[in-house]
């Protein structure tokens, strides 16, 4: 009996830490992922096989404006019905997604069953989106067979979207939490900083606590990791503010336990902006697995990962931050299981069975 086919869409965002679970269901489904030629994220490391496919922002010059082109434009998968005929489950992200619409539009034709990972916590409708998610969100919710809601605010947010409740479940993402507790701790004598170089990220609240670190904490040391388009303008704030911070472009999945157990602390100050609050936050269960204390803002997801773990400042809390580096940000244990990469392959794997099982919506 041949497995069932299962086809993962994710737009320009395939990553590994998304989607390293389903590489646990390669016995018992037939997975691959579709990956654009504008992806934006490393691939290195992914154990899933990848199908090449081709989007018109692959035809523009790289950059924010390719974007916004390919957006006005109507972004979409070029030859995608051909790609998902003979699929049994699509796996797309979000109900307001391209990607996901594009899959919708097809479902009915095709045949398969449209399973959704979800991790948007603020549940919009129509009067808060731009008029193409409004056709996109349209597309997607009478034909959704399932969303897999990354957090209970996640979960929230859809039934408030009008998703039947029937419809979802809650579905965390996974780690491989032995390889990151394998890493051996300590030594490194820095903070880190990691995540996408972008205001909403914090890191500028970061360099800020770290200036007022300069007299009681001469010894520790920042190290930033991650690309985005705000790199510049941190390294000549981090210039102005006399903080030596090291910058490091984004390192392979692979090699991130070493630069955690590493770490006095992780830090994650994320920023609520007009359409985003952070909606998770992968890095804060890998410093946890590594045995590393967090210190993190309580904006969206945050407080719901840590579950009681780290230690909270209010969003935009600099002197916070700061407050808490000073002296020494406590550790404490965290109940990691559900965060498993085998618990969420276990997740994912009930899912595609109770879709296929029963009839499509």
């Amino acid at each position: 009996m041949s497995r069932p086919r299962v086809v993962v869409l994710r737009g320009h965002n395939v990553n590994v830490w998304d989607l390293r679970p389903l590489e646990r269901l390669t016995g018992e489904y037939d997975v691959s992922v579709l990956l654009t030629g504008s992806n934006l994220h490393q691939v290195e490391g992914l154990g899933l096989p990848i199908v090449p496919a081709r989007t018109p922002r692959d035809s523009l010059p790289a950059g924010r404006a390719a974007g916004a082109a390919a957006y006005a434009l109507g972004e979409r998968y070029l030859g995608l019905r051909d790609q998902l005929a003979g699929a049994d489950v699509v796996h797309a992200a979000e109900i307001g997604t391209w990607f996901s619409a594009q899959a919708a539009k097809l479902k009915r034709e095709l045949g398969f069953r449209l399973v959704l990972t979800v991790w948007e916590t603020i549940a919009w409708r129509d009067a808060y989106r731009w008029p193409r998610e409004r056709g996109y969100r349209r597309a997607v919710l009478p034909v959704v067979d399932l969303c897999l809601a990354t957090t209970e605010r996640a979960r929230d947010a859809l039934l408030l979207e009008g998703v039947p409740a029937d419809r979802v479940e809650v579905a965390p993402p996974g780690i491989d939490l032995a390889r990151f507790a394998a890493a051996e701790r300590g030594g490194g004598g820095y903070v880190l900083s990691a995540g996408r170089l972008v205001w909403e990220k914090g890191h500028q609240d970061v360099l800020r606590a770290f200036a007022m670190l300069r007299e009681t904490r001469p010894d520790l040391r920042l190290l930033i990791v991650g690309d985005g388009p705000e790199r510049g303008r941190l390294e000549s704030y981090a210039r102005e503010l006399g903080v030596a911070a090291e910058f490091r472009a984004t390192v392979p999945y692979d090699e991130m336990p070493a630069l955690y157990a590493g770490a006095e602390a992780l830090v994650l100050a994320s920023l609520p902006t007009k359409g985003w609050e952070e909606q998770f936050g992968m890095v804060l269960i890998e410093a946890m697995a590594c045995g590393t204390p967090v210190v993190a803002c309580a904006s969206g997801a945050i407080p719901e990962v840590l579950g009681g773990a780290g230690t909270l400042v209010e969003a935009g809390d600099w002197r916070g931050l700061a407050r808490v580096l000073a002296s020494g940000a406590p550790g404490g244990a965290a109940d990691l299981a559900r965060y498993s990469v085998d618990a969420a392959a276990e997740r994912t794997a009930a899912a595609y069975a109770r879709v296929l099982s029963a009839p499509p919506a």
